[in-house]
């Protein structure tokens, strides 16, 4: 179906001629009201006239069109806009065109005069302002607008002789993407395009043949397309020209923290780091401000490169209220898996990021998932890494996910959940299976600061009152701690090594005191359940589930051994990522990898890591068959090559890697390494 502008206002600025003057007939063809505007400038800015406005209107007219010219410079953008409210009633139902404004005065730096510049960016980017400014409030009150603004490919890239051209340019489009960001609750789109076509401000440089072959006409059609109704695009930039279009975006490397912390940042460390500082490997895409890294680390669902956080913890620490360490069966409750971790998080995570301005007041705790692969131990130090994994010496202990909400700090424009997040499901929609009712007591929250949570968002009146609370408010881990324990109890006879997984969320918080009722639903080995506040009837923690081990998986035998190497963690690690999406990493990658380790010259280990067959798998020992690509690496060049710290291509070209068999498929482990190596 033709898309059609009936009833709909345009207003275009600069149309007297090029391409202003291509969109509005474009417009006006397609049934749009056109309001052309035009002041009748010179190339460089001086002098006035009607005619060119004229003009463009007597052609829509005489083909059966409705336009009406507008005289008025875009520096009184409210009479360019009055001028389109008198003669159509309306601007707000209206897609707001500035197009390309035809004026320029280039001179190399050095010779640019203070006229110079300031005539361009009154013209370019001070009226682009006014008249936008002008019409907005028309937008929001009828919630509907489109908004084009002209950049240009100097004002993206620079080019000589054109910095004031290039500077107001620019502008344009950070004016734009901002009023994407503004105007999206009202249904008001604003978009950016860098056309290139052939008009007055290029003939002089371009050959006539290069001319004819950049029509205007070549432009017009992504300028109608962006302004209906039907576009949803918002925010975005695009280059045009000769019948080619292209979205442009930016791209970050990965980049790399240079402070320690305690210790000044030298410019020593910053030349140190510069090549990883400038390594385009693994860039992101980032579009929004929400998408910086320094912002981003308040999502531990991003691998945000942070320091690893040791923490000591005893059987007292693990007690809180409900037990007694020297009793013969005294064990670690599974859910003290999130403290370390939260340790990670917020001391010297979160906390020490510099220009991370977050008020403690207002962060929530949305939703939590976490996953054992041995039971706890009840002593010790674990080490909480910068992707949630907690160890004890060796051995990989737990991975958590944590999802925080700081309230009042949303309209960023960034996602508003990861692909990485281990997702809440709803129960199964019958009467649940059992139903257990506990107490809280009014101390509760007292108590379980014990464990190492002193937000005193739930001791301290005055700042729970800064939260907007109108008193101390129960940790919702300690709810989360409530509900693993009904789990334990009613399907898994309290014994801590069949618990594997648990996912909630939290919804509203618990008052100390309140009774708590766990909702149970058992599906194979996955219990679904939703705890609610017993007086209110108000669910708490919804979503959730705990996955359990069946009683034979949950033997010692079954459960992951102490190593003496290094790597032992990272194919932990690369066994978790197997699990939990194998099927995906079989069909990127479709190879079989072997490794063997050495430790002080001799062979060490051997593992096989097969995405060729099935779901994947990992497993210690050679491979049963023949590998694709078999690497020797020592225990310790591993770990350094996993951990950013030794360049796998030099460490190849040195010999401390080895590679047999398809190299180039060896790129292919950078999908199991991601986020942790470059391989």
């Amino acid at each position: 179906m033709a898309l059609s502008f009936e009833g709909r206002v345009v207003l275009v600025t600069g149309s007297g001629g090029g391409l202003g003057r291509e969109y509005a007939l474009a417009f006006a063809e397609r049934g749009a009201s056109v309001v052309v505007n035009d002041l009748g400038a010179d190339i460089k800015g001086g002098g006035k006239s009607s005619a060119a406005a004229d003009k463009v209107v007597e052609e829509i007219r005489a083909k059966g069109g409705k336009a009406v010219a507008n005289y008025d410079s875009v520096e009184d953008g409210e009479k360019v806009i009055q001028s389109a409210l008198d003669a159509f009633g309306r601007i707000g139902e209206n897609c707001l065109c500035v197009a390309t404004y035809r004026i320029l005065r280039d001179r190399s730096f050095a010779r640019t005069s203070d006229l110079d510049w300031d005539l361009i960016h009154r013209v370019h980017l001070r009226g682009a302002f006014f008249v936008t400014r002008a019409a907005w409030s028309h937008m929001k009150k009828q919630k509907f607008g489109r908004i084009i603004m002209t950049a240009s490919a100097a004002g993206i890239y620079g080019n000589f002789g054109q910095a004031n051209y290039s500077a107001a340019k620019l502008g344009m489009l950070g004016l734009s993407n901002t009023l994407a960001i503004e105007g999206r609750n009202y249904n008001i789109h604003c978009n950016t395009l860098a056309p290139v076509a052939g008009s007055r401000l290029t003939e002089t440089v371009m050959t006539p043949e290069l001319v004819a072959s950049l029509k205007p006409e070549y432009v017009a059609p992504m300028v109608l397309w962006l302004c209906h109704e039907q576009c949803q695009e918002n925010g975005a930039l695009f280059e045009a020209g000769a019948g080619w279009i292209g979205k442009l975006r930016w791209e970050r490397s990965q980049g790399c923290v240079v402070r320690q912390k305690n210790q000044p940042m030298t410019p020593e460390a910053v030349r140190d780091q510069w090549d990883k500082i400038c390594d385009f490997t693994d860039a992101t895409k980032p579009t929004s401000v929400q998408g910086h890294p320094v912002t981003k680390k308040t999502n531990c669902l991003h691998n945000v490169s942070l320091h690893c956080t040791e923490q000591r913890y005893n059987p007292r620490t693990c007690v809180c209220v409900f037990l007694y360490e020297r009793h013969e069966d005294f064990g670690c409750l599974p859910t003290f898996g999130v403290i370390p971790a939260q340790a990670a998080m917020m001391d010297g995570g979160l906390s020490a990021i510099p220009g991370l301005n977050i008020d403690f007041t207002r962060v929530l705790h949305g939703e939590q998932y976490l996953e054992l692969y041995k039971p706890l131990p009840t002593s010790g130090i674990s080490l909480s890494t910068t992707i949630m994994n907690t160890y004890s010496g060796d051995q990989l202990i737990c991975f958590n996910q944590f999802s925080v909400f700081v309230v009042g700090a949303g309209g960023f424009g960034g996602s508003r959940t990861s692909d990485k997040a281990k997702a809440a499901l709803p129960p199964p929609k019958r009467a649940p299976d059992v139903v257990m009712i506990d107490s809280t007591t009014r101390d509760q929250a007292a108590l379980y600061r014990l464990s190492g949570d002193w937000n005193p968002l739930h001791i301290d009146p005055s700042f729970a009152a800064m939260g907007g609370f109108q008193a101390p408010i129960l940790h919702g881990l300690c709810s989360f701690g409530f509900a693993a324990r009904h789990v334990l109890k009613q399907f898994a006879d309290n014994d801590p090594s069949r618990f594997k997984a648990i996912k909630v969320r939290f919804v509203k918080p618990v008052m100390p005191g309140q009774l708590l009722q766990t909702e149970m639903w058992k599906e194979g080995n996955r219990i679904h359940l939703q705890c609610k506040v017993k007086e209110t009837d108000a669910v708490v923690l919804a979503g959730a589930y705990v996955d359990l081990h069946g009683a034979s998986e949950a033997s010692p035998e079954n459960l992951p051994q102490h190593g003496a190497l290094q790597s032992e963690l990272v194919f932990a690690e690369i066994g978790r990522r197997i699990n939990d999406s194998g099927s995906e990493l079989v069909k990127k990658v479709n190879a079989v990898f072997a490794w063997e380790i050495t430790k002080d010259g001799k062979s060490a280990a051997e593992w096989t890591v097969d995405l060729k067959n099935g779901s994947g798998s990992l497993r210690r020992g050679a491979p049963s068959g023949k590998a694709d690509v078999t690497l020797t690496v020592s225990d310790e060049d591993f770990v350094e090559v996993v951990q950013g710290r030794l360049n796998p291509q030099k460490a190849f070209f040195s010999g401390k890697l080895k590679v047999r068999g398809n190299i180039m498929l060896s790129q292919k482990l950078e999908v199991i390494l991601k986020d942790n190596a470059k391989l």
